[in-house]
């Protein structure tokens, strides 16, 4: 009997679940001249060809196949990323025990010669490194007691269906991740140190290819504390990325189109570790039917994971983060300074504009200082229902629901937006994104993140200078966290800065006269729907921000000296933070000042 497979891994973990749905799917097969097609698909470093050779281990092991094993991997039959068929061919029927002189010539020949060749035989067959079905369909034994394994870095989705068994494989989880490099190393030092070790499998992202790499290096740094360790491996990992996959990742991305390539490329420079359709289509500038086929061919090429999208609300999305160093170094290669600056100005102004519409979706219309930002030409908005257009309660709790929980889920994009605004001097947008980030933590206090939005937002308020309005709402919002962390010194000031704000807008006319640094792209408003003038992007601070202002009275009603009371519980919030402390979620069914 023929075993033509590669040597089992001398490592390996996980992985249980795919390989009990192959042996039942193969115990399960009936067919008298199809054969059982399992799809092992995952990026790059995930496994998968080791996977593939175990499984077709265990077949030989537990079932009869007296024909034996074949293996072939396609890549060794590509000519500038083409495969020709017709050589594979030739090497299955050489595994066949045909003469080499006795091999058809044309294709179409040399297809019937293996098809006969095959019709009957009980063999298994693992084809590595397939692209697409049509490079699998023709080398498909004609004998539905075979199997055939296929390898590919994304999911084959022309396979007959009901005739492929998709085994889609995930990043290691951080239990089977560490018990993967301990398996490595078997060093006293991970035993010592397992904060050290968790940054090694965090930094690895679940991917085995780097595990590998990562436990190389803790074999080879025995002198070394994993503290120092870890930040050497982080720089080689950025530098050169992860050996034995960086050229796998490379041949895929230059076969993207140009606008897959131009999304790749990007997507490192969008802000948190998640994106999703949208936001991809506002940070490549692509239409959003373009960016829908990028993302899939990404997904084809084995550079993207769209299994995720279901599983949130945002449908988010994203690059571990070995791959999404490779997609970086790419970038630096090809991608100019000014298109990534472009990109990202565009994707900050989309996500604003998104977590303001949610917000008043989730907390209902109310006065802000800085107005809904215009869409984005071309970026379609978030798919969010507006509750005021459902027709019943039940539908309007169930939408405004949903919409707090697209801020819960997108919060750390949201955070790292702020982050990036601020950085590039975004004043109107760091304000403005402050406020729905003040929603959300209403429901999810006590977030230290969330206080360095607020904190950025103060800073970018004072840096504008032209607007006392945005200095007392976030002033006042960065208060409360602070006040609730009971460091109070802290919030008073917050406070006195609002209220010495609040005094240079008490002017006779109503109206302030503070210099203006640079003109204002959003102006400060009442929010959508309430009733009043809406200001010019250059018009003057309007008499809304004036000390008999709703918002502001909201916002700064009695503050003087409140930090000052003695500690009281929660609920005794005072009125001098933005609005009293209520039940989770029940600020959402009144209305908030």
């Amino acid at each position: 009997m023929r075993v033509e497979l590669p040597p089992e891994p001398v490592y390996f973990v996980n992985r249980d679940d795919e390989r009990e749905r192959a042996l039942r799917a193969v115990g399960e097969w009936r067919s008298r001249s199809r054969p059982l097609v399992l799809a092992v698909s995952g990026a790059g470093g995930l496994g998968k060809t080791e996977l593939a050779g175990l499984i077709a281990r265990t077949l030989l092991d537990q079932h009869s196949f007296p024909d034996g094993a074949l293996s072939v991997d396609l890549d060794d039959f590509r000519a500038d990323g083409v495969l020709d068929p017709g050589d594979v061919l030739t090497q299955l029927l050489g595994s066949l025990d045909v003469a080499q002189d006795q091999v058809q010539r044309s294709y179409a020949a040399r297809c019937r010669q293996y098809w006969n060749r095959t019709s009957g035989a009980k063999l298994v067959l693992l084809l590595d490194n397939a692209r697409y079905a049509s490079e699998v369909v023709p080398l498909l034994p004609a004998s539905g007691v075979s199997v055939v394994i296929v390898t590919s870095h994304g999911p084959l989705h022309d396979l007959e269906a009901g005739a492929a068994v998709d085994l889609a494989l995930a990043p290691l989880e951080e239990r089977a991740a560490t018990e993967l490099l301990e398996l490595i190393v078997r060093d006293h030092r991970l035993a010592a140190d397992p904060e050290a070790v968790r940054s090694v499998v965090r930094l690895c992202d679940g991917l085995p290819a780097a595990l590998h790499v990562a436990g190389r290096w803790v074999r080879t740094h025995r002198l070394r504390p994993l503290a120092r360790v870890v930040s050497d491996l982080r720089a080689e990992l950025d530098e050169k990325g992860v050996s034995g996959v960086e050229h796998v990742w490379d041949l895929a991305y230059e076969d993207l189109s140009p606008p897959a390539a131009l999304l790749y490329r990007l997507l490192p420079h969008h802000t948190g570790e998640t994106f999703t359709l949208h936001s991809a289509t506002a940070l490549s500038g692509l239409d959003p039917e373009e960016c829908q086929d990028a993302l899939e061919e990404l997904d084809r090429a084995g550079l993207l994971d769209l299994r995720l999208l279901a599983l949130t609300v945002a449908g988010q999305m994203r690059l571990p983060g070995p791959q999404r160093g490779h997609a970086l170094r790419r970038s630096r290669r090809e991608t100019s300074d000014g298109e990534v600056a472009e990109a990202q100005v565009r994707l900050v102004r989309w996500l604003v504009r998104q977590a303001q519409l949610a917000d008043r979706y989730a907390a209902g219309r109310r006065l802000t200082v800085v107005s809904l930002l215009d869409p984005l030409p071309g970026v379609p908005d978030s798919p969010l229902e507006d509750p005021e257009a459902a027709e019943d309660a039940a539908t309007r709790a169930a939408t405004a629901e949903c919409a707090a929980r697209w801020l819960d889920e997108e919060r750390h994009v949201l955070f790292a937006c702020s982050r990036l605004a601020h950085a590039r001097g975004m004043d109107t947008e760091t304000v403005a994104l402050s406020e729905p980030v003040w929603t959300h933590a209403l429901d999810h206090p006590h977030q230290s993140e969330v206080v360095e939005v607020l904190r950025r937002a103060v800073d970018s308020a004072v840096r504008y200078g032209g607007n006392a309005g945005w200095l007392v709402r976030t002033r006042c919002q960065l208060a409360r966290p602070l006040w609730e962390s009971e460091e109070l010194a802290a919030a008073q000031e917050q406070i006195d800065g609002a209220m010495s704000a609040l005094e240079l807008l008490a002017t006779p006319n109503g109206t302030a006269s503070l210099p203006r640094r640079r003109s204002s792209t959003a102006g400060c408003s009442r929010g959508p729907g309430a009733s009043g003038v809406r200001p010019s992007p250059t018009s003057p601070v309007p008499a809304i921000c004036t000390g008999r202002s709703p918002i502001l009275m909201a916002s700064c009603s009695r503050p003087i000296g409140w930090a000052r009371r003695a500690r009281r519980p929660a609920t005794l919030m005072p009125r001098g933070c933005c609005c009293p402390r209520r039940t989770p979620g029940s600020w959402r069914k009144g209305a908030r000042g």
